[in-house]
């Protein structure tokens, strides 16, 4: 094996095409992952982890790849961001309110898309499809557009009494989930929901929250040779050397046949990429 790449490590890049293409950040370099399908790759930790956001050496890596100060204080790493209804923007409080300005008001997607089963999500709208490839989804439908992320936090909480919001990581490993009519489900959901999303319109406008009658399914294929009949979930900590013959990529997991490495759970660790050239 020889040395492809070594630094900080990021979550993978993603490009659409006939199978998504994948891209690992290490450090000023990214290694192309796809060529190196079939082929054994091994990845080392340095035993070193620096956050993304200032560079300082931490014991521990927070909201994956931050340090505590940073994690403290980041309007990214703040609560809203997990529980987007929780934005306390216009109370004056946001940790950086130009921020909040440029990533949470401004227009967001409410989505369903299939990964392990069928789910609803939100992401801004310039983060499609690159949200549903971090996912693993092989399908996915933008459903309506909202104005600022709090309101799409808000409509998501209403639908997600009717439709699961996770992704079950280890039946994504496994193999493709059943293809679902999108359409009708987003009928169906939309329908039941009606009540709900007439009384958000309401309060926000009728403009705030519109829905995406025109979108049409993304079918999305990964560049997976085989599935694990058993998920085996490998972690830096407990083993620094990671190595095996890649036989997969989907969502931010490397598919090995000595198990899987999320690879997003593991931002701005040091570590040292090999394989063959």
């Amino acid at each position: 094996m020889i040395e492809l790449g070594r630094g900080g490590l990021r979550k993978m890049t993603t490009r659409l095409g006939e199978t998504v293409q994948y891209g690992l950040p290490l450090g000023d370099g990214e290694v192309a992952v796809n060529p190196l399908l079939g082929q054994s790759i091994r990845l080392e930790y340095q035993g070193a982890i620096h956050c993304s956001h200032c560079g300082r050496k931490t014991r521990k890596s927070f909201s994956q790849g931050y340090c505590y100060p940073c994690f403290s204080k980041l309007p990214e790493c703040d609560i809203c961001i997990m529980s987007p209804e929780r934005c306390h923007h216009e109370l004056g409080t946001c940790r950086d309110s130009a921020w909040g300005e440029q990533f949470c008001m401004t227009d967001h997607v409410v989505y369903l898309a299939n990964s392990s089963g069928l789910k609803v999500g939100i992401t801004r709208a310039t983060q499609l499809p690159t949200r549903w490839l971090d996912q693993g989804a092989t399908q996915g439908l933008p459903i309506l557009r909202v104005a600022t992320r709090q309101q799409s936090g808000l409509v998501e909480d209403l639908l997600r009494n009717q439709v699961g919001d996770r992704t079950n990581w280890r039946a994504l490993l496994k193999g493709d989930a059943a293809p679902v009519d999108l359409i009708e489900a987003r009928d169906r959901l939309l329908d039941v929901c009606a009540e709900g999303i007439l009384a958000l319109q309401q309060r926000f406008g009728l403009q705030a929250i519109q829905p995406l009658s025109e979108a049409s399914v993304l079918d999305i294929r990964y560049p997976v040779l085989s599935y694990p009949s058993k998920v085996l979930s490998l972690d830096f900590e407990k083993t620094p050397q990671v190595e095996g013959t890649l036989l997969g990529i989907k969502g931010q997991y490397l598919i090995l046949d000595t198990g899987v490495i999320n690879i997003r759970k593991f931002s701005s660790y040091q570590v040292v990429a090999s394989g063959h050239a």
